[in-house]
């Protein structure tokens, strides 16, 4: 059995976002509210994304703009002491993406006894973020030190706000990185967060990889997740089940319901 399929088993599962707010040493943090507002916060969105029934959670330090690609160590200790706060209203699986650090995407889910990271682990792009190369035998053995071989390693095949400078077709690449970086799972998204990939592309992905589960990462909106369902095995959704569908804003409990009637009738 796959630490996918361990953890999920063969349900199609939807995965939450806990959009942290703005972690201590990023510039838009809230000095004033400091930690505890983050818990604050962080604990109002996890209620209600459990009480919608999702099928898994995931921590993310979204607001911490612009990103890193190697983070302040501040950042995963706070996100550790953040989730060590709400742990006892986790009731589902949890993962957690430290952005865009896979290292310390390991670290904090050995610390925290995480499910599952998602990251970018494999691939070579021009991004915001300057240069980045993705480097998957490092994290991959760094969860095999620190004694989480069942820790699932969910890879973005198709990296947000980012180009990949490997001009192969992304069906080829994602292929590829099954082949030499063995993930439990491989994502495609759109261009930045909240923004869908094509279908087609989902459709392309899943077409070279029917024994690997594929998820969509990005962009699944209420409107659309019956034919993603189709395709994908499985969502990780975060701006979707916020007030007005904005990122930014806090987890509206009623879209996250009605996303999460609209899954089930999918799953059906």
């Amino acid at each position: 059995m796959t630490n996918f399929n361990r953890i999920f088993g063969d349900t199609k599962p939807v995965i939450a976002m806990v959009h942290l707010l703005a972690l201590p040493g990023t510039p838009l943090y809230d000095e004033q509210g400091g930690i505890e507002r983050i818990v604050a916060a962080a604990r109002k969105d996890l209620e209600a994304l459990v009480a919608a029934r999702v099928d898994a959670v995931m921590f993310g330090n979204e607001n911490d703009r612009p990103y890193e690609l190697k983070v302040d160590l501040a950042s995963t200790a706070a996100m550790a002491y953040v989730i060590g706060e709400v742990r006892p209203l986790i009731t589902v699986p949890f993962g957690v993406n430290v952005l865009w650090d896979p290292m310390s995407s390991v670290a904090l889910a050995a610390a925290t006894g995480a499910s599952f990271i998602r990251e970018i682990c494999t691939g070579y792009y021009a991004s915001d973020m300057g240069p980045w190369a993705g480097r998957a035998a490092e994290p991959m053995r760094y969860r095999n030190r620190l004694g989480r071989k069942d820790l699932a390693m969910l890879y973005n095949v198709s990296a947000e706000f980012a180009h990949s400078l490997d001009q192969r077709p992304l069906p080829d690449r994602a292929r590829s990185a099954v082949f030499s970086s063995i993930p439990d799972a491989v994502l495609v998204s759109g261009a930045i967060t909240g923004e869908a990939a094509p279908l087609s592309q989902l459709e392309a992905v899943k077409r070279v990889l029917p024994s690997t589960p594929v998820l969509a990462n990005t962009g699944v909106r209420h409107d659309t997740v019956a034919d993603v369902f189709r395709v994908a095995d499985g969502c990780i959704v975060g701006s979707s089940l916020k007030v007005d569908g904005q990122t930014w804003n806090a987890v509206d409990p009623e879209r996250a319901r009605e996303f999460m009637r609209l899954v089930n009738l999918a799953r059906k």
